[in-house]
């Protein structure tokens, strides 16, 4: 573990990629791996991009991720995508639309299934980030499933949380009923060739007056056309102007939501834990295969069975 740890310090890829693997499978190595890594995080700018499926978010990652490799950073890439609720599989798309980025040596590119989490983010996401952090990536960008209505999640990983949105793809009181409003800073209208394009603008600006934000930002609407890289300095820009005022403003706003953040992350530390800890006593996977039969023939109920398992 120690060597591991070692090269994972020192960026090596392979070695990264390992001990993402690690946190992926949980247990006492992942909280060790962990423990080591933590104190050398806060490096990077975590970018979060999310949005509904078919808003081209992938596209979008895909060229502010070269965007920011011409620049001369090293970038790591955390791709988020749904796992089916009954193999447990799930089709790591990003793979076939990053294809080419993948191959060069300062982009690191790592597909993870939800494994049945909500939210968009799989429950080894933060610890990935954190990962690449260490390991000297200056930018970290981390797509979600895009699930639409319960990607909010992405608040507790990202630093700049880009919420990418497209011309005729419903309307806005969708985007309210997605809590998007108050989880974007910075807000992307792909496909921006598109009819409708002014009306989806004036909509968002629309909304966004009514949003109230306790650090006083005005999140900046950005038009891109991801396919023909079009927007992506304006975006990228943009994320830099509102990574500067969360450093300069390190208000009191901020620091309540790096405080919910953090207490977000304990709570599902402590859960995930429990649940562990309950399921490795001795015959607990017997008796929940069990219990899961005798609810399934209506001989118990749920409540009865969780109360059985406690005890």
């Amino acid at each position: 573990m120690s060597d591991l740890i070692e090269k994972v310090l020192a960026g090596e890829p392979r070695f990264v990629a390992r001990a993402i693997t690690t946190v992926e499978n949980g247990g006492d190595a992942a909280a060790e791996l962990m423990k080591a890594v933590f104190p050398r995080t806060g490096n990077s700018t975590v970018i979060g991009i999310t949005g509904a499926p078919g808003a081209g978010k992938s596209s979008l990652v895909d060229k502010l991720a070269l965007h920011y490799k011409d620049a001369g950073e090293r970038v790591g890439i955390v791709c988020i995508d749904p796992s089916s609720p009954f193999s447990g599989g799930a089709i790591l798309g990003d793979r076939i639309r990053m294809a080419t980025l993948g191959l060069d040596k300062n982009v690191f590119i790592r597909s993870m299934a939800t494994r049945g989490n909500l939210g968009g983010l799989s429950r080894a996401t933060v610890d990935a980030v954190a990962i690449l952090d260490a390991a000297g990536y200056s930018k970290v960008i981390v797509e979600t499933v895009g699930v639409g209505q319960d990607e909010v999640e992405i608040v507790k990983t990202a630093d700049v949380s880009v919420v990418v949105l497209v011309p005729g793809m419903g309307d806005d009181i969708q985007a309210i009923k997605a809590g998007i409003m108050e989880i974007g800073d910075v807000f992307v209208i792909n496909k921006a060739d598109r009819e409708g394009v002014l009306r989806t603008q004036k909509e968002l600006e629309a909304l966004l007056t009514l949003a109230h934000r306790p650090d006083m930002w005005n999140p900046p609407i950005v038009k891109t056309v991801a396919t023909e890289n079009k927007g992506i300095t304006d975006l990228s820009e943009a994320i830099d102007k509102y990574v500067g005022f969360a450093s300069r403003a390190y208000s009191e706003g901020i620091m309540t939501r790096k405080e919910a953040v953090a207490r977000w992350r304990l709570l599902e530390l402590l859960q995930s834990r429990l649940l562990s800890d309950l399921m490795s006593r001795n015959g607990s996977e017997k008796k929940l295969e069990r219990l899961a039969a005798e609810i399934a023939a209506k001989k118990t109920d749920p409540y009865s069975a969780v109360e059985e398992l406690l005890k």
